[in-house]
């Protein structure tokens, strides 16, 4: 693989605009009920995660949802913290770095949206309609 494309990997307010704008992008259909859910960026996994989910490598998790997906929702469920997404920065950056071969702001979209998926419960098809990235 080649070199990794020019960017400003190494800023994390540039980071977090690819993260915005992959929200933006979302179909309108989605944005809505994606916007309820909060979206964090840190640089790593904490190790007492990946420990708990049986993860040895942090590189090995680009991203966590934390919820519970709306098509298991009920309306008789007590009111919870909101659901949540966190995308680990540092495995994003060197999945990107070794891959060589996509564009940054395209990795952090397809992280995003495979981890809303779990959020609306989104099957391979569906992801495949509004995340685009493999093709």
């Amino acid at each position: 693989m080649g070199p990794a494309p020019e960017t400003d990997s190494d800023d994390p307010a540039a980071f977090d605009s690819y993260v915005q704008r992959a929200r933006d992008g979302l179909p309108q259909a989605f944005a809505g009920l994606a916007r309820a859910v909060v979206v964090a960026v840190e640089d790593w996994p904490p190790r007492d995660l990946l420990r708990e989910m049986g993860i040895a490598d942090p590189l090995e998790l680009t991203g966590l949802y934390e919820g519970i997906p709306l098509t298991e929702k009920s309306v008789l469920d007590q009111p919870q913290q909101p659901d949540r997404i966190t995308l680990f920065r540092q495995p994003i950056l060197a999945e990107w770095r070794d891959r060589g071969d996509v564009d940054l702001a395209d990795l952090v979209t397809h992280v995003l949206v495979h981890e809303l998926a779990h959020h609306f419960g989104w099957s391979d098809d569906d992801i495949a309609e509004i995340d685009r990235w493999w093709e």
